[in-house]
């Protein structure tokens, strides 16, 4: 029941640009002041065991794991296992999803976007090298990228044809799959299982229909994280430090993006 209410609309993801790049927010180049260094050892817990017991009072098994404070007064940032992170109250009652914007200085400020970025980058630094197909940048490595893929998306295929581009700037491209829809699984998996997985994704980014036996692959674990880290589209591409710079974007301007010029 709770993955349906936080996480039920990633799995409508839709390749349209629109949906596949930023939110539009009235925040467009404010940074939080919510430090990044908090992480889940800042985690009140009393505010854990309130969440935790309300949701299972509601007959939700969800393991929440921290909630840490925000700039704003009794609100909490809610981490929780196989879930996007959410806000809550002091007392674990209420379930607050999407932006909280402090008005009132020079510019809005998004209080929760540093904790966001935190909460990708621990996740997306835990997932081994081997679990990912990987494009390394040509020469010096100036900027890493995690993008989350789909074989079948228009707007995927159109940023891999300018993989050569996109390393030659530098950047280094790390996949890991989000097949949209339950048709798309088994070809993302066959690439997981192929012996040379950049030859078959290479292949599936033309429209080719690729196989493989079936193996242990990490499929479901990269939906799963996608889910966790509130993946709505694809591609959706998220720097080493975890900030989600969106979808598809030419190859200089995701070069830019990510902090290679």
């Amino acid at each position: 029941m709770m993955s349906t209410l936080l996480v039920g609309i990633a799995a409508g993801c839709s390749n349209n640009a629109a949906d596949a790049t930023n939110n539009t927010s009235i925040v467009s180049n404010a940074e939080s002041n919510v430090s990044a260094d908090k992480t889940s050892t800042d985690s009140d817990a009393t505010v854990v065991k309130a969440l935790q017991a309300n949701l299972n009072a509601s007959g939700i098994e969800e393991n929440i794991i921290s909630a840490v404070p925000t700039d704003m007064d009794g609100i909490y940032w809610v981490t929780a296992e196989g879930l996007p992170p959410f806000f809550t109250d002091k007392v674990g009652k209420h379930i607050i999803q999407g932006q909280i914007i402090a008005v009132g200085e020079q510019t809005p400020v998004d209080i929760s976007a540093a904790l966001v970025a935190s909460t990708a980058q621990e996740a997306l630094k835990a997932v081994d090298k081997k679990d990912m197909v990987i494009y390394p940048a040509k020469g010096e490595t100036k900027s890493i990228i995690y993008a989350f893929t789909d074989a079948d998306c228009g707007y995927c295929r159109k940023l891999h044809s300018e993989i050569d581009d996109i390393n030659a700037r530098g950047v280094e491209v790390r996949y890991l799959a989000w097949p949209r829809s339950q048709q798309s699984i088994p070809k993302m998996e066959a690439i997981w299982c192929s012996e040379d997985r950049k030859a078959a994704m290479n292949q599936a980014k033309t429209g080719a229909n690729v196989q493989a036996p079936s193996c242990a692959n990490p499929v479901q674990e990269h939906m799963a994280l996608g889910a966790k880290l509130g993946v709505r589209g694809t591609p959706a591409i998220f720097t080493e430090a975890g900030q989600q710079i969106g979808g598809y974007l030419p190859a200089a301007q995701l070069a830019e993006a990510a902090g290679a010029n």
